[in-house]
């Protein structure tokens, strides 16, 4: 693969964002999809995923989110055959604290050897000496929960000190759980559910952007449901666009420091993404978009 594929795209909406000393575009591409039904087992089009991640590489991105979870183990396998050797302008950011059931399950899994175990097969799936960035997944699937981080995450500290990690960040967490975390050791990025109709972590967006940590929601169309919200299907026929472009558009107009990773198994609708998320909203569709999370317009669903 030649290294001008991989060079970022002026088209490439949003610009670039710092994580750590890495840079990567604020569009980026959340892998989770390419797995097979339910995010189990292999794509039934395995020839289709690489041409995904392919093409994701072609349009300029450089943020590529992952996890060994999924598949399990699945879409890193993907992103090696596809990619590797990557270029120094790719970086690959990856999960864990989660592993898979066989009914389909996220049961966590943070305990010390759970989590040097993950690292291990992050490393060996990716076919690399070190992972860019790796998130510890909190919680469980219905959301963030309290409670002290300290063990899981020291673990990954002392894994970036042995040079396995070179950036970490925290996912599905509170914000107490973020504090805690940078009370332990720096990150560079925090990554929770998301989007225009579910904005719960606004202040926290806002206080993060002020420390120059990026913000990555995860379903930010929506999830396994499509967000659907009458004001933003209305602001979108005004525009001529889907409402999924404006609702990615409007989330890179939120804040500087949030990174787009929406996920997709087509490269048609990647591109699509791509170019929806660059449209130009005026200050009025951005005060009646911004109306919908406080509100909840009638309609208004976020996953």
């Amino acid at each position: 693969m030649s290294e001008t594929m991989n060079t970022p795209s002026a088209s490439l909406p949003g610009g670039t964002w710092t994580l750590g000393d890495l840079t990567v575009t604020r569009f980026g591409y959340g892998a989770m999809q390419l797995a097979g039904p339910g995010v189990m087992g292999p794509p039934a089009d395995h020839d289709g995923a690489l041409a995904v991640l392919r093409e994701a590489a072609a349009l300029g991105i450089t943020h590529i989110d992952t996890a060994g979870a999924y598949g399990p183990r699945v879409t890193n396998q993907l992103i090696r055959e596809a990619l590797h050797p990557y270029p120094a302008s790719l970086h690959i950011v990856t999960k864990v604290g989660a592993v898979r059931d066989q009914q389909g399950g996220w049961p966590p899994a943070r305990q010390p050897e759970d989590l040097r175990r993950a690292v291990r097969e992050n490393l060996q799936d990716l076919g690399l000496d070190a992972l860019d960035v790796v998130n510890l997944r909190l919680g469980d699937a219905q959301g963030p929960r309290p409670g002290s981080l300290a063990e899981p995450f020291e673990t990954l500290v002392e894994l970036q000190r042995q040079g396995l990690i070179r950036h970490l960040g925290v996912s599905n967490a509170t914000a107490e759980q973020v504090a805690e975390a940078q009370a332990i050791a720096p990150i560079v990025c925090v990554q929770n559910m998301y989007n225009l109709a579910y904005r719960q972590d606004d202040e926290l967006i806002d206080d993060l952007a002020d420390k120059g940590i990026a913000y990555v929601p995860f379903f930010p169309l929506g999830g396994f449901t499509p967000l659907q919200s009458t004001a933003l299907s209305a602001v979108a026929a005004r525009l001529d666009a889907t409402p999924m472009s404006v609702a990615l558009a409007w989330l890179l107009r939120r804040s500087p420091n949030i990174l787009l990773i929406p996920g997709t198994s087509s490269v048609a609708h990647l591109r699509e993404n791509a170019a929806g998320a660059g449209l130009l909203l005026s200050g009025d569709e951005l005060a009646e978009l911004n109306k919908i999370g406080s509100r909840r317009d009638e309609g208004a669903t976020a996953v």
